[in-house]
């Protein structure tokens, strides 16, 4: 029976010794005892009333808990989910799990590290940082343990595995204690089978997903790394550490100060964002201005603003949260491991992710990457980078056989948060494209916007940087480059309503030199029978 639960509930080695028949149980307790030979629902442990549960440190306990636990069927009334997992301990650091800040690309043997704790954005070289884990501690439990780990935890309410990005905490920032998780239950975003798509605009690709990243707190995938960095940040403020830091800022297309506004005001620490005039939705300017940050509109492009932004964090007290950091970049990949997730853990064969600051095109690969090395899966899947052709230096590095890249300065899209230039994140992107014989892609603003348009029509509400990733799709479709049976996922990485504005002027074509040939404008019809009957016989016949 002790390992049959244990089997059931990878997060725990429980000691079923005061178990031994059903003689005495009522009921319930029978009905709940024999459901254990099934690995089901982790909630229904809640039910085993008055049952004495040993729980102990072993190999089949990576959160290291020591004490015994009577099991209810709720925690106090009086207790809250963050005080039950502090009393839990799970944040016990005896497992050996940890991570520190390396050189991008350093060798294993480096000797520049530095401690998660410290505030640094550059190596000595003054180049990337990235996050390395102790992967030999992680390797102490097969593939098969974290796989039933992290999906014991989907759904969950308790604290704080009710998140997408830390229900995989071990994998994230392992060492946090839960009481400094800045959450709001981000992640576990929907798989959206693309079918109709796929059928009849695709060739007939019946394995064709959108993951729709866009669904989440503040509309885009940006919660996914501001989770990250914003517990960490109030880690930092925190005792016993109190560093001295009176706030959170960063530069932005949109998407990054609305996730950046909406954590730290949950945390209670001041925001401090720098947008380009006039070059972001008004949905994406009104969200950080609702969740009360401070918020420079300053007469640049999103490039200048982040030179900006870099000058003052090196002068006050101010934390960069900007994919500069590396943090972010640790909640970010944990959509890779939900897709795998999403899919019983086989592996996709292509993955197409909207690229701007490149960030992202990196944390995908990181997820899957860590992934395999820890054996959850047995490979990584192909990543392609789509790009606007208004802002392509990525796709121009590419195609010069990755020889001479040149930063640029990014013309206006609808694309508006990749409409970037010269990307912090260009030689991570690299690493991640090379590492999976990946692809560069490119589209412009008709064919964005058409493309987005056209899945709007089977069912989806894409904004345009998902437009330019299954714009890119349809590029490598028409060249038989991905093929019809190929498991592909595009990435979308914000909500369609944030951009509703770009969707308004292509159905009323008001989009200078763009035929906009799948608008779908409003018909206006005189208030009587005779006028509506004539519209609808027309546009019926026009189905036909």
């Amino acid at each position: 029976m002790a390992a049959a639960a244990a089997a059931f509930c990878p997060s725990f080695f429980f000691s079923l010794s005061s178990i031994t028949d059903s003689e005495g149980k009522n009921d319930n307790e029978i009905s709940t005892l024999n459901r254990f030979r099934n690995p089901g629902s982790l909630l229904l442990l809640r039910h085993c009333r008055g049952t004495r549960i040993s729980c102990s440190s072993t190999a089949s306990d990576p959160t290291g808990v020591h004490h015994h636990q009577q099991l209810k069927s709720r925690r106090p009334p009086e207790e809250n989910i963050r005080e039950e997992a502090c009393r839990r301990d799970e944040a016990n650091a005896s497992h050996g799990f940890s991570a520190c800040y390396v050189p991008f690309d350093a060798p294993a043997d480096t000797a520049e590290t530095y401690s998660l704790d410290d505030v640094v954005y550059r190596s000595r070289s003054g180049g990337l940082l990235d996050v390395r884990h102790n992967l030999s501690a992680l390797k102490r439990f097969p593939g098969s343990h974290w796989r039933a780990l992290f999906d014991s935890r989907v759904g969950r309410t308790t604290w704080p595995y009710g998140s997408g990005v830390w229900s995989k905490k071990e994998f994230v920032l392992p060492e946090i204690d839960p009481d400094h998780i800045v959450s709001l239950f981000e992640g576990n975003s929907n798989l959206f089978w693309a079918e109709r798509l796929g059928r009849d605009h695709l060739g007939g690709m019946p394995d064709l997903w959108v993951k729709h990243c866009g669904i989440s707190h503040t509309g885009s995938f940006k919660d996914l790394g501001m989770t990250v960095l914003v517990s960490q940040v109030n880690r930092l403020r925190s005792a016993p550490l109190n560093r001295p830091i009176a706030g959170v800022g960063c530069a932005s297309t949109g998407d990054t100060s609305a996730a950046l506004s909406a954590y730290c005001a949950a945390a209670g620490i001041p925001a401090i964002v720098f947008l380009p005039t006039d070059r972001i939705s008004l949905a994406q300017l009104v969200q950080p201005i609702a969740n009360g940050a401070t918020v420079l509109s300053i007469d640049t492009d999103f490039d200048g603003c982040m030179r900006l932004i870099r000058e003052v964090t090196a002068e006050l007290p101010i934390y960069l949260a900007n994919s500069l950091n590396s943090l972010r970049l640790e909640g970010q990949k944990t959509a890779a491991i939900e897709i795998l997730q999403q899919f019983d853990w086989e592996v996709p064969d292509w993955v197409i992710v909207p690229g701007g600051n490149l960030g992202n095109i990196y944390a995908f690969y990181k997820g899957f990457e860590m992934c395999r090395e820890l054996e959850l899966v047995d490979r990584v899947p192909r990543l392609v980078c789509a790009q606007a052709a208004n802002a392509n230096p990525l796709y121009l590095y590419y195609k010069s056989g990755w020889a001479d890249f040149k930063p640029m300065v990014a013309a206006d899209t609808f694309a508006s948060a990749i409409q970037i230039g010269d990307p912090v994140s260009i030689d991570r992107a690299v690493f991640a494209l090379k590492a999976t014989d990946g692809i560069v892609e490119e589209a412009t603003e008709e064919e964005l916007m058409d493309a987005m348009s056209l899945a709007d029509r089977t069912g989806m509400f894409a904004c345009p940087h998902t437009g330019v990733a299954l714009a890119a799709l349809f590029k490598l479709r028409e060249r038989g480059v991905i093929n019809t049976n190929d498991r592909t996922i595009v990435v979308s990485t914000a909500h369609g309503l944030k951009f509703s504005q770009s969707k308004v002027a292509y159905h009323s074509k008001e989009i200078a030199n763009m035929t906009c040939q799948y608008a779908n404008p409003p018909v206006h019809v005189k208030a009587n029978f005779g006028a509506v009957m004539d519209v609808l016989k027309k546009k019926l016949e026009g189905m036909g």
